[in-house]
């Protein structure tokens, strides 16, 4: 008999109940509101170790992808994309380096930072200026770290589309091709430094259909949610986990 596969075998039923809902957060957020991503990355790496919690979201968030490109799959800009990817590329070797070099408590609290460090810099996202080729570097090269230690690349995106005033379906198509072609370059590095192996495929096994669930909730709620309050409860949740990650 097969024994199963360490990752989900360790994770408890409270554990299961947690990484379900993210799952959920993960489909929803690829479809609707990209800002749950971060709540994702803190509420994972609360329950199972952190390096494995970046494998793990990071199988999610490539089956998330899959279906918002085709949903959203003729509203990308693709000249965006292609001034990000370099800058992009270059944030996600230094990630995989760093991934490489540092303990599991280190980089618990290094996702804690970064989240909350992102929190701020939304706060005065309508100051930034994006229409550069400083901030079009240093957005990407924030995005591509990001996203490979702790799999939010999500808001340096969002910052960065914002500022370039992109309207909803724009932005939608736009993140919807670009991380889906940075979370493919990244799952070969995820595979090298050894946070993507075959039990974090099993785990992304049994939790892919409730991130098909989310993105099928996520499209049908988009163009009926209050976007500013719900912003306000995903800045509540996302500092809250911050502060948990950051303080264990």
């Amino acid at each position: 008999m097969l024994e199963p596969a360490p990752l989900v075998a360790g994770v408890p039923w409270t554990g299961w109940a947690v990484v379900v809902l993210v799952a959920l957060l993960v489909g929803f957020s690829k479809t609707a509101l990209g800002g749950l991503g971060m709540v994702a990355a803190a509420l994972t790496a609360l329950v199972i170790p952190a390096k494995d919690s970046t494998g793990a979201v990071l199988l999610l968030l490539i089956t998330g992808d899959l279906v918002a490109i085709w949903a959203y799959r003729k509203h990308a800009d693709l000249r965006v994309i292609g001034r990000l990817l370099v800058p992009v590329l270059c944030g996600v070797a230094l990630g995989a380096v760093f991934l490489v070099h540092v303990s599991d408590d280190v980089m618990r609290r290094t996702i804690g930072a970064i989240l909350l460090a992102l929190l701020v810099l939304n706060v005065w996202r309508d100051r930034l200026r994006t229409d550069t080729r400083v901030a079009t570097v240093g957005y990407g090269g924030l995005a591509g770290f990001t996203t490979m230690v702790a799999n939010a690349g999500g808001p340096p995106m969002s910052l960065y589309l914002l500022g370039s005033r992109f309207e909803k379906w724009r932005f939608l198509g736009t993140t919807a091709w670009f991380f889906c072609t940075v979370n493919l370059i990244k799952l070969p590095v995820a595979v090298g430094v050894g946070i993507v192996r075959l039990d974090t495929v099993a785990l992304w096994a049994v939790l892919a259909p409730v991130v098909l669930l989310g993105t099928w909730v996520g499209r049908r709620v988009i163009g009926h949610v209050d976007q500013r309050l719900f912003e306000r409860l995903v800045t509540v949740m996302v500092a809250v986990g911050a502060l948990n990650l950051l303080l264990l």
